[in-house]
C-alpha cells in the first residue's frame, strides 16, 4: 500500500467566533497531486497552513509521513507538546507561498541552500550541488547569483519552488502559487508544477486555475464554508460533480 505522506483528521479552526474549518479530514498518499478548490473564504488556505502549524487548529490531528503531532492542554485550548517535533515536521514539508517570501538580501542560490544547510545541517558543498540541479529544473540555472529584486514575479516563484524542493520534502504545499503573478507569468510557474506532478511529487495545491487543476490532479477537493463538500477524481469533480454548489463554482471558473 502506498504510504500516506500527509493526513489531517477532524481539523477545526476559528477566528474569534467565526468557524473557518469544521471537521476537515483528508489523506494525501505519496505521489498524489491533490487540488483544493473553492470560493474565497471557504477555508482552503487555512487548511493548508494548518498542516505545517502556521495556523494552529483548535481541534483535529495532523500527521506527516506516518508521524502524528502531539498536543498538550493550555488554558482552555491546546498547543503542540514538543517544539522539536514541530520543527522536524516542518522540515519534512515544502511550503510555497502566494507572495514568494524570498530573502531579499540573499542571492537565488543563497535562498535555496539556506534551509538545507542551517536547518537540516547538510554540508554546504552538497547543498550547493543539489541547488544547482534544482535551479536548472525550474529553468533558472543562469540566475544563481542574482538577487530577488532582479527577477520577475514568475522567476521569484520558481526560486521559491526550488527552495521548497531543496528540503527533500515528503510533500509540497502550494498556496495559490500563481495568484500574485501577472497573467503573462502564470504559465511559466504552472509548467514547473506540471513537470513536478509528472515526476510523481506529492503535492497539495490551493488554486483558482481550474483547467490546470483538472489536468494535473489525481484528486480534487471542493471546500465550502469550511467543509469538504465534494471530493473525487478530477473527471468527477470538474465534469460531473454531485454537489450543486461545486457544479456552479467549477462551471463559472472554467468559463473564464
Amino acid at each position: 500500500m502506498t504510504e500516506i505522506a500527509v493526513a489531517v483528521r477532524g481539523l477545526e479552526k476559528r477566528y474569534g467566533a467565526m468557524p473557518v474549518l469544521r471537521g476537515v479530514s483528508l489523506e494525501a498518499r505519496t505521489g498524489e497531486v491533490i487540488s483544493i478548490i473553492g470560493a474565497s473564504g471557504s477555508g482552503k488556505s487555512t487548511m493548508l497552513r494548518c498542516i505545517p502549524l502556521l495556523e494552529v487548529p483548535e481541534a483535529g490531528e495532523v500527521g506527516v509521513a506516518g508521524e502524528w503531532l502531539r498536543w498538550r492542554p493550555k488554558g482552555t485550548g491546546r498547543v503542540p507538546a514538543d517544539k522539536a517535533q514541530v520543527a522536524a515536521l516542518r522540515a519534512r514539508l515544502g511550503f510555497v507561498f502566494q507572495s514568494f517570501n524570498l530573502w531579499s538580501h540573499r542571492t537565488v542560490l543563497g535562498n535555496v541552500i539556506e534551509a538545507p544547510v542551517h536547518v537540516q545541517g547538510r554540508p554546504r558543498a552538497e547543498a550547493i550541488e543539489e541547488a544547482e540541479v534544482l535551479l536548472a529544473k525550474v529553468g533558472l540555472g543562469d540566475k544563481r547569483d542574482s538577487y530577488p529584486a532582479q527577477l520577475s514575479g514568475g522567476q521569484q516563484q520558481r526560486v521559491a519552488i526550488a527552495r521548497a524542493l531543496a528540503m527533500r520534502p515528503a510533500a509540497l504545499l502550494l498556496d495559490e502559487p500563481t495568484s500574485a503573478l501577472d497573467p503573462e507569468l502564470v504559465g511559466e510557474v504552472l509548467r514547473v508544477i506540471r513537470a513536478l506532478a509528472e515526476e510523481g511529487r506529492t503535492m497539495l495545491i490551493v488554486t483558482h486555475e481550474m483547467g490546470f487543476a483538472r489536468d494535473v490532479s489525481s484528486r480534487a477537493i471542493f471546500l465550502h464554508q469550511g467543509i469538504i463538500e465534494e471530493e473525487g477524481p478530477p473527471a468527477q469533480v470538474f465534469n460531473d460533480p454531485i454537489s450543486d454548489r461545486c457544479r456552479q463554482f467549477v462551471t463559472s471558473h472554467l468559463r473564464r
